[in-house]
C-alpha cells in the first residue's frame, strides 16, 4: 500500500514539472491575464479532438485561484462541449507557472512560457511535457508573423511543430 501511495505521488507530482527547454516567464501579472482567450493552435489530445472555436475563461477565485473554463465546438456532433477547473500558482504568483485540475485532486502543470508583455495579446502555453503545446490569442486571429514566431520559437525548445492543429475560429458566431 505504501509503494503504490509513493508511486501515485510521484506520478502526480511529475505533472507539475515542465520540459527541460520551457522557462516559465517573470513578471506575470495575473490579473491582465484573467478573461477570455482564443486557442490558435495545439498539439492534439484525446480531451480536444475535433473541437472547433476553442476558448479559455480564465477568471479570479475568491481563494485566490483561477476558474478555468474551457469550451469547444465539436461539428460531429453539432455541440458545445465544456469542461470547468481550476489553477494555482505552483511558485510565486510572478511565474507563469500554475498547476490545473479539470479532474478531482489531479493537477498538471501550465506553463506559460512566452507572452505578450505589453498587452497580453498572445500567449504560448505548454503542459508537463513536450506533448502539449497551445498558442493562445485574444482574438480569433493572429497575425501571420507571431504564428510563425510561435512555431518557429516551439520547433527549437524540442515540441512536434509538424503535429501543430490549427484551431478553426469563426468570428462573430455562436
Amino acid at each position: 500500500m505504501a509503494s503504490i501511495l509513493v508511486a501515485t505521488t510521484l506520478l502526480l507530482s511529475g505533472c507539475l514539472g515542465m520540459p527541460q527547454t520551457v522557462t516559465p516567464v517573470d513578471g506575470f501579472e495575473l490579473n491582465r491575464y484573467l478573461g477570455q482567450w482564443h486557442e490558435i493552435a495545439r498539439l492534439d489530445h484525446a480531451f480536444e479532438r475535433g473541437l472547433e472555436q476553442v476558448t479559455a475563461e480564465y477568471v479570479l477565485r475568491d481563494d485566490g485561484g483561477v476558474t478555468v473554463i474551457n469550451r469547444g465546438y465539436s461539428p460531429q456532433d453539432q455541440a458545445w462541449k465544456t469542461a470547468e477547473g481550476r489553477a494555482y500558482f505552483v511558485d510565486e504568483p510572478t511565474v507563469g507557472h500554475l498547476k490545473v485540475s479539470f479532474f478531482g485532486p489531479f493537477f498538471a502543470s501550465y506553463v506559460i512560457f512566452e507572452l505578450d508583455q505589453q498587452n497580453y495579446d498572445y500567449a504560448f502555453v505548454s503542459g508537463p511535457d513536450l506533448s502539449y503545446l497551445w498558442l493562445l490569442s485574444r482574438s480569433p486571429a493572429i497575425s501571420p508573423a507571431i504564428y510563425a514566431h510561435f512555431v518557429a520559437t516551439a520547433n527549437q525548445l524540442g515540441f512536434d511543430t509538424d503535429a501543430l492543429i490549427t484551431v478553426k475560429q469563426y468570428q462573430g458566431t455562436e
